[in-house]
């Protein structure tokens, strides 16, 4: 196979900006072309990043394109990554790949049928912080991890997204939005889920819009907004899990993961960096130590100050697993894993009761110093 991959997008809203601008940054891989249902939106950012704009079905038979990614909203994630699959190319799409299992098996179907790949964000947990958390779970810093808390929790979505509806939506909701961050790390440092049980709730009805343009519209929620997990892993490890769009604020840490000799403080899995602290059976919460992982070196401002962002590696990863003939590391088995823990969570608070899940899968390689270096030009 070549030694780079040409990708083409479909999708040309706010989050493709992030991989127009990215995916510079690493081997085996150069974006040519992007399509979108609005024209003016594809030749915008067809200008603005020099590649050329296409309708979908032009995208779709563009013969220089090797893998699409697929940056639509959830809702039309899977017949889109379906007919991508069905033109013959590889697919890679953002999160969450699809918004049932059903859906998944169908979209495997296809691309064992057709000697395809499919990868799906998110790629965080491929992050300098989230590899040190990874490195030193497997060192046994922390022992055998035995159960952990993750907390993801803010007032919501209408008060800065533009058009918030569809997180409001069947197929929204925090869970499928925010989940996958937090699942996929966690398949990351632990491994595959077992079981899950939740319960659901929301808050209220209706939204009220803060946001320009549509500042005071009332829309309407008709998914879970608060929801509250228990994950039990195939290792034995339980682990809680909640996320809400009803907090206004709290002090829970995003992650933290309890061993038979101490316990790890992992980072926001929704970025790529951050302090990782750990404490042994003294209870001394200190730092890890330096780590010069690619991955976690500062490359962008943010209103919170320097962050690393490296969105598009697991696109990277996955175009060099085809190039070299190995797992990539974004698979869609881990995927399709992630989106059963979730739909099983929602199943299980609306069904009142635990959950065993029909997939697994196994813990994806570890990306190290060199592993990664080797992804970037």
């Amino acid at each position: 196979m070549a030694k780079e991959l040409g990708v083409g997008i479909i999708g040309c809203g706010n989050i493709s900006t992030t991989y127009f601008k990215l995916s510079p940054l690493f081997k085996g891989l150069k974006v040519l072309a992007c399509a979108d249902i609005n024209m003016d939106a594809a030749r915008l950012r067809a200008e603005e990043y020099q590649v050329k704009a296409q309708t979908i079905d032009e995208l779709l038979a563009n013969d220089e394109l090797d893998v699409i990614v697929n940056l639509t909203i959830p809702d039309a994630h899977f017949p889109v990554s379906k007919r991508i699959l069905e033109a013959g190319k590889h697919v890679y799409s953002e999160k969450p790949l699809v918004l049932s299992l059903e859906q998944g098996e169908e979209l495997r179907r296809i691309a064992k049928e057709k000697g395809l790949a499919v990868g799906c964000a998110p790629d965080t947990f491929l992050g300098g912080a989230h590899q040190l958390a990874r490195k030193f779970v497997d060192e046994g810093g922390i022992g055998r991890v035995t159960s952990g808390a993750c907390y993801v929790m803010s007032p919501g979505m209408e008060m800065w997204h533009p058009n918030p509806d569809f997180f409001f939506l069947p197929g929204g909701g925090p869970v499928l939005d925010l989940g996958p961050y937090y699942i996929a790390n966690l398949i990351n440092l632990i491994g595959p889920v077992r079981r899950v049980g939740a319960m659901t709730s929301m808050a209220s009805e209706t939204r009220t819009i803060t946001s320009q343009p549509r500042s005071g519209e009332v829309i309407p929620v008709k998914t879970p907004t608060t929801i509250q997990a228990l994950l039990e892993f195939v290792s034995g490890a339980t682990v809680t899990l909640t996320a809400s769009w009803d907090v206004w604020s709290h002090r829970h840490a995003n992650m933290e993961l309890y061993g038979t000799e101490g316990s790890l403080y992992v980072p926001d899995p929704n970025f790529f960096g951050g302090t990782v602290e750990a404490s042994g059976r003294d209870k001394d919460i200190k730092p890890l130590g330096e780590w010069a992982h690619p991955f976690g070196i500062s490359n962008q401002e943010s209103p919170n100050g320097p962050r690393a962002n490296y969105r598009t590696a697991g696109l990277a990863d996955m175009a060099a697993s085809l190039i070299d003939g190995r797992d990539a590391r974004c698979s869609l088995d881990r995927t399709l894993h992630g989106v059963d823990v979730m739909t099983s969570i929602l199943k299980s608070g609306a069904e009142k009761r635990f959950v065993d899940l029909t997939t697994t899968c196994t813990q994806p390689a570890a990306l190290g110093i060199e592993e990664a270096q080797a992804l970037l030009k």
